[in-house]
């Protein structure tokens, strides 16, 4: 499903995809209508602007992870700004993709997120790896009391982009073992992927 304000934009892009095989079951130009249309015609991905009348992006996808979990919402927009991807992240999305990308890196983006996996544009990614990688020390390190210094440990690598083998080297553990605290950091922080838990590490000073 796609949800725009924008009518040409809109039209345009279900013309492209479509083009390249991927069906679009429902349109939306507001973020109050695309939730009504996300239990009717029953979308696999919400590609999801952000600035719209009335509801915002953001409050929609927060609302869609809500109530239909299983769907994924990828966020499509001009905003690049470091507070709108970290609050879409943080609301449910699980991808940023801005609008100037070619067509054929959007549509990888909706067949990652089907795949359950988290893609975000590569311009908005090195702003984000910037912050999560030199974070404002102005502020003290905050400490979530529900995680152990061990999985604080490997949240502070998967917040920079490190991935399991990488952590389990650098931590002398096993690679499953290092899948188990990542699993459990997750669940911890009530987030679904390891950019939600980067975005959540940042946003709680846990990192």
């Amino acid at each position: 499903m796609v949800v725009d304000d924008h009518e040409l934009f809109r039209g345009g892009l279900v013309g492209l995809l479509s083009e390249r095989g991927i069906q679009v079951v429902a349109e939306a130009s507001l973020a109050r209508q695309a939730i009504e249309l996300v239990i009717e015609r029953d979308p696999d991905v919400i590609l999801m602007d952000l600035n719209m009348p009335g509801m915002s992006g953001i409050e929609a996808t927060q609302r869609l992870t809500a109530i239909a979990p299983l769907k994924r919402v990828v966020v499509l927009t001009v905003m690049a700004d470091e507070e709108s991807v970290m609050d879409a992240l943080l609301a449910g999305a699980w991808g940023y993709v801005l609008k100037d990308q070619p067509i054929d890196q959007i549509v990888e983006s909706i067949y990652a997120a089907a795949r359950g996996e988290s893609v975000i544009s590569p311009r908005v990614a090195t702003r984000l790896i910037r912050r999560l990688c030199a974070p404002d020390h102005t502020e003290s390190p905050g400490r979530d009391p529900q995680l152990t210094s061990r999985e604080l440990e490997v949240l502070h690598l998967v917040a920079r982009g490190v991935d399991n083998r990488e952590i389990g080297r650098a931590l002398h553990l096993s690679e499953h073992t290092v899948k188990n605290h990542v699993s459990n950091v997750l669940l911890k922080l009530q987030v679904e992927n390891r950019i939600q838990a980067a975005v959540r590490a940042v946003r709680g000073r846990l990192v």
